[in-house]
């Protein structure tokens, strides 16, 4: 049997699918390359084309025993989502329909969404459990939980037994460097310091500095992408085992501030890269730390890279090396 990953060609997807390589399962990816990468694609049979595309869907259903899904393809930048919110509801809610429709239609009822934490817009409390109230405040966060509720209905309706998995800030990479972080424009605040540990921009921008943390500047949990990995393959193991849908939180639990990232960056490169204070930008909570004891418990997931220095030596390697991501 086989698992399908959409949007496996992305950053979170490439690393997914690596990981599952590593597990020996046999995949197939389906992604459209708007934003991912072929060559990041190094395990599984490989699909182009997009959610929307029936006839692509059926065609993989039927060529393939699926067995279940991992669902990373989507729409993800928060800024575009507010110029644009209708492109956010196409590409996010809507493809979802098209997916999980088909996957009724064939009989496939496991599924791992990739979810966020922007489902909880401003949190009303540290660190963030799965309990707290849910009100985004931008269409990215609005179009990932319209889908988590679609999930409710469908696992009530036709069984469809699914996990959502709320995550924080991503980052890092395969620490042998195969595959890596490539955004254009890239809106992650490592590569960008990193970017300027290379020469490819003059400074960082440090948006804020009177927040009311310990250095004035935003706090943000940070996970390493090959743990976001492992809690994927883990949720399919859960559901195999139980079939019972859920939601969880990915993070660390330990929070950073953007000061601190910047002097990590500094220590692993050994470079003294320049950053400047410019203003808040409007939506940034002064913190974000996750509580991920459900996930933990329920999931049996432990964090193999907790360390902030560790994620940014591995990061690091991958820009290093590639320093114009994968075009080569």
């Amino acid at each position: 049997m086989a698992i399908l990953v959409t949007g496996g060609a992305g950053y979170i997807g490439s690393h997914t699918l690596l990981y599952l390589k590593e597990k020996k399962e046999d995949v197939i990816v389906l992604d459209s390359l708007q934003t991912g990468h072929r060559d990041a694609v190094i395990h599984g049979t490989f699909y182009e084309g997009h959610l929307s595309d029936r006839g692509l869907l059926d065609k993989i259903f039927t060529s393939h025993k699926v067995s279940s899904v991992i669902h990373f393809a989507a729409d993800s930048l928060v800024g575009e989502s507010v110029k644009n919110p209708l492109k956010y509801y196409e590409n996010n809610v809507l493809a979802t329909y098209q997916l999980v429709n088909k996957m009724v239609e064939h009989g496939v009822k496991k599924l791992v969404f990739s979810s966020t934490a922007a489902t909880y817009g401003e949190p009303t409390s540290i660190p963030i459990t799965e309990e707290l109230p849910t009100l985004p405040t931008n269409p990215y966060g609005e179009t990932k939980l319209a889908i988590e509720k679609m999930l409710k209905w469908a696992d009530q309706a036709y069984g469809l037994k699914s996990i959502s998995l709320r995550y924080f800030n991503a980052a890092g990479a395969d620490p042998e460097g195969r595959i890596g972080e490539d955004h254009n424009p890239e809106s992650h605040l490592i590569p960008i310091v990193l970017q300027a540990a290379l020469g490819q921009r003059e400074h960082v921008s440090i948006f804020g500095d009177d927040y009311p943390t310990d250095d004035g500047t935003c706090v943000r949990d940070y996970i390493h992408v090959l743990d976001l990995a492992q809690a994927h393959y883990l949720a399919l193991q859960r559901l195999e085992k139980k079939e019972e849908s859920g939601i969880y939180n990915l993070g660390n639990g330990n929070g950073f501030s953007v000061k601190q990232v910047i002097e990590t960056c500094r220590a692993v490169t050994g470079v003294e890269i320049k950053a400047i204070s410019s203003p808040r930008r409007t939506g940034d909570p002064a913190v974000l730390i996750a509580s991920s004891e459900r996930a933990r418990s329920e999931l049996g997931w432990s964090p193999v890279y907790p360390q902030l220095d560790q994620i940014v030596q591995h990061a690091w390697y991958w820009h290093k090396h590639n320093p114009t991501g994968y075009n080569r």
